[in-house]
């Protein structure tokens, strides 16, 4: 088992034209001068994020159009798999997962395969109100008894994976809405990977448009109960993997 500070580490950024705090953000990773690369996966902007994030100092793969932060992330996934990264962590490109916490949430992986920072964890004043926080709670309490860890934060995106989980994410990472946090995590579970959480504090967002607002969170509620349903559905991975540390 490679401990953390030996693992060659992927940063994977999926933004879509986040061009007014891509770079600023990249820059962040990079500052911390603790040997994570960079990878921006733009996805279909129309803004300058490429050129920003580029001119910021990370590698930037470019999508034809947008796929949404599921198939942006798959895109992360293969390039870490191809270049032989042992971990990877998502990282968003808007400012509110704040880099210094990178560290903290990798250490997760010392005992399992994903590691999520999780907002409501002791750690932070993050909070969300009405149909949002009835559905987070929900998919909390069903999830934790599947992984059998108490998780408080299932949606939430700044998660990092090892070896083990990259793979298992090569074959079943889905690109629906939602899937990205919450089928991926059952599946992950479903196939045998452990999963912890670290409490992390949250930032707001740094610039842009926020992507939820009241109406769109009460579908937010419906579409996270249908996904969570459709994920208990999906059938269990037939990965083989090694190590899970590794």
């Amino acid at each position: 088992m490679l401990s953390p500070d030996a693992r060659h580490v992927l940063v994977i950024m999926p933004a879509w034209n986040e061009g007014e705090t891509v770079g600023t953000t990249v820059a962040e990773v990079i500052n911390l001068n603790e040997g994570y690369d960079v990878l921006v996966v733009d996805d279909g902007s129309t803004d300058r994020t490429a050129d920003v994030a580029a001119a910021a100092g990370a590698t930037v793969l470019r999508l034809p159009f947008n796929m949404g932060v599921g198939g942006a992330m798959r895109a992360g996934f293969k390039y870490a798999d191809r270049h032989n990264y042992d971990a990877v962590i998502q990282v968003d490109a808007d400012g509110q997962h704040d880099p210094r916490e990178i560290s903290s949430v990798l250490e997760g992986l010392r005992s399992a395969d994903i590691a999520i920072g999780a907002r409501f964890a002791s750690k932070g004043d993050y909070k969300v109100s009405g149909p949002r926080q009835w559905a987070m709670v929900f998919l909390a309490a069903v999830i934790s008894r599947l992984a059998r860890t108490k998780l408080t934060d299932v949606t939430s995106g700044f998660r990092a994976g090892n070896k083990r989980a990259i793979a298992q994410y090569l074959d079943h990472y889905p690109a629906e809405y939602l899937g990205d946090t919450i089928d991926s995590l059952v599946v992950a579970i479903k196939s045998g990977c452990r999963v912890t959480q670290i409490p992390v504090a949250m930032r707001p967002r740094q610039g842009g448009t926020p992507s939820h607002n009241p109406a769109k969170s009460a579908i937010y509620l419906l579409r996270s109960v249908f996904a969570l349903l459709f994920a208990m559905t999906r059938s269990r991975s037939q990965i083989a993997v090694g190590e899970s540390n590794a």
